[in-house]
Parts: C-alpha cells; sequence; structure tokens
C-alpha cells in the first residue's frame, strides 16, 4: 500500500503522524511511504531521518495527499485541505466530527473513507488511540492552569500547593477517565485539594482507592458540580463521550458564582467543550476572559509537547496502520471489531452513530 503522511498545518500543531521507526516497519513489510518535506520538523525529525527508514520526500501537501492510498494525520484535515479528499482514499487521523460540521460534510461529499482514532474502540471499552493523547492533556491541564493562575496572566494569583500557613488552591476535575485521573495526579502532585466528579461510582472507588484520602470523590450532578466550581481555583473539564458531543456541565451561571480570576481548563473541546462559555482557542492565544474567569480551550493541547506526543501516539497507531496497510480497510476492519469501530464516514454517508446523533 502507498502511505502518505503530509504535514500538520492546524495552529501550532507541531506533532507528525510517523516516526522513522514507524516508516521503517512499514517498508519492511513492503508498503511505501511518502512524507511532505518538513512534516517531522516540528517534533525535531529530519527529513533525513524519514529518508534513511526508506520514506520518499515530497515537496508539497498536494503532492503529498494525492500519493496515498492511505493517509495518516494528527489532527483533521482543515478547510484548506478539504480539496485533497477523494473517494478512494482512507483517511486515518483525529476527527472529533461531532464538533465539526462542515468537515463532515466534506469527507461526505468527497465519499473518503474517514476513520477516527478517537473512536477505535477496544472490546473492553478502551479508547487505544485516544489514551495517550488523554494522558498528555490531562497532565497538561494542569500546568497550563497554574500558569494562567498567575497574577500576572490574569488569574488569580494563587499558588495551586500553597505555604505553610496559607491554605492550598482548590482543583475540580469534571470526568474521571484517563485525562482526568492523569489531572488528579498532577494536581495532587502540586500539593492542591483536589475534587473529582464522575456519574461511575465504581471509577470514583477506583480512583479513591489509587489516591487515597487526599482526593475527594463526588458523583456528578448539576447540583454537585455547582456547589464544587463555586469555591474552584481551577476547573477542569475531562467529559468525554466517544465520538459524540460533549455535554456542558458547567453552566455560564455557575461561572458567574466563581471567584474573579479563577481559570477553567476544557480538554473536551475538541467535542465541542464541557463548559458552556467555552469555545475553541490556539496556542498562539489560549485563554479568553469571560465572567472574570479565565477560559483555556485549546483544541490540540499536546501539540505543545511534540517531542512526547508524537512518539506516544505513534507507538499505538502504528499496528492499527500495519493491519490497514497490509490487508486494505475491509478486511482489516473485519478481522478487528476495534479498528472497525472507528470508521466515521464512508461512501459518502455517516456511519457512526454518535456523530449520526449529533447532526439529528
Amino acid at each position: 500500500m502507498r502511505i502518505a503522511v503530509p504535514a500538520e498545518i492546524k495552529n501550532s500543531e507541531n506533532r507528525v503522524a510517523a516516526i522513522p521507526a514507524g516508516v521503517d516497519a512499514l517498508v519492511q513489510r513492503g508498503h511505501e511511504v511518502f512524507v511532505q518535506a518538513g512534516a517531522g520538523e516540528g517534533s525535531r525529525i529530519a527529513d533525513d531521518e524519514y529518508a534513511a527508514a526508506g520514506a520518499t520526500i515530497l515537496t508539497g501537501a498536494e503532492e503529498t495527499w494525492r500519493a496515498g492510498d492511505l493517509v495518516l494525520k494528527v489532527k483533521e484535515p482543515e478547510a484548506s485541505e478539504y480539496a485533497y479528499l477523494r473517494d478512494d482514499l482512507t483517511l486515518f487521523t483525529y476527527l472529533h466530527l461531532a464538533a465539526d460540521r462542515p468537515l463532515t460534510e466534506a469527507l461526505m461529499r468527497a465519499g473518503t473513507t474517514a476513520v477516527a482514532y478517537e473512536t477505535v474502540r477496544g472490546a473492553d471499552g478502551s479508547l487505544p488511540l485516544l489514551t495517550p493523547m488523554s494522558t498528555v492533556a490531562g497532565r497538561l491541564s494542569v500546568a497550563v492552569g497554574a500558569y494562567h493562575l498567575m497574577r500576572a496572566q490574569g488569574g488569580r494569583g494563587s499558588l495551586l500547593g500553597g505555604v505553610p500557613g496559607v491554605p492550598r488552591g482548590n482543583v475540580v476535575v469534571i470526568g474521571g477517565g484517563v485525562a482526568g485521573e492523569n489531572a488528579v495526579a498532577n494536581a495532587l502532585g502540586l500539593g492542591a485539594r483536589v475534587t473529582v466528579l464522575d456519574v461511575d461510582i465504581d471509577r470514583l472507588g477506583e480512583l479513591e482507592a489509587r489516591f487515597g484520602n487526599g482526593l475527594v470523590t463526588r458523583h456528578s450532578t448539576r447540583f454537585a458540580v455547582a456547589d464544587a466550581v463555586a469555591d474552584a481555583d481551577l476547573v477542569i473539564g475531562s467529559v468525554l463521550i466517544p465520538g459524540a458531543a460533549a455535554p456542558k456541565l458547567v453552566t455560564d451561571d455557575m461561572v458567574r458564582a466563581m471567584r474573579p480570576g479563577s481559570v477553567l481548563v476544557d480538554i473536551a473541546i475538541d467535542q465541542g467543550g464541557c463548559f458552556e462559555g467555552s469555545r475553541p482557542t490556539t496556542h498562539d492565544a489560549p485563554t479568553f476572559t469571560r465572567h472574570e474567569c479565565i477560559y483555556y480551550c485549546v483544541t490540540n493541547m499536546p501539540g505543545a509537547v511534540p517531542a512526547t506526543s508524537t512518539h506516544a501516539l505513534t507507538n499505538a497507531t502504528l499496528p492499527y496502520v500495519q493491519r490497514v496497510a497490509d490487508r486494505g480497510w475491509d478486511a482489516a476492519a473485519d478481522a478487528d471489531s476495534a479498528l472497525a469501530a472507528g470508521l466515521n464516514v464512508r461512501g459518502g454517508e455517516i456511519v457512526n452513530a454518535a456523530v449520526a446523533r449529533a447532526f439529528s
């Protein structure tokens, strides 16, 4: 199979969809790999490294997209890339279609087979291609939240860990999945007071067993969310319904009740965000102020640390890429139900139920 890796063009997206080790693994299996010149620069991977692994380096985006039967990306195509979509192409990347009607319609018009990393789902409910980036985003959320709490950034001027004689900061994490668990771990590591809310009591029990009495767990209801965020210095939204738009759990009225200069980090922004006031932001302009609180809603948080994120992502995606390359999409999906669950659009139709519901 001919596999193409174009450069990412989303704002400050420094990740790349393949590393030289992955290129080598695919070439050794008899596949051709094409990498756009400069695609790895943001992750400190030179063209020469790809070439040494067996890739053909192509100069432009159009040429690279055209070369591939299978195109590997990190983030969803931008509007300027819609023209490269076609009906004999399989696209494998993060898509987050429930929050992106224009892209969904572009994929349908083109007839592209579009497979989303975030909906590849194991029999146990795990999300193996979302997990590494959720881990990164969860850990980053505390770091960016602590940074924007500084008075110079417009925040309350609070130190999450406090100091002797001064109360510690209060962190509220909504959603106890992979991202939420990693946010909890880092917030506790900084010495903050931490509360996590989730609708799954069993999951709350697992988190309590891991972190002990230093963590407060609460069953997530509208009342509990409102009560928890009212006293929070930092709120982290890490709610996930695979493939579907995120529910709006923190309303504007709840934010109005928070103290001025508090920070809200919406990890769920890729799926539309779980705060009513959220809107997508970029690494160049990551925050905005609403009701005297600071919102951080960057849609590609892991892109800030590509030296970590690129390797973590490609370690997870490579086995699935090999299956598709070796067998073609149909046979690979027939043999692997987890991979089959990744299919979102094919032959001009939405085939993922959660995406279909998002657009009625």
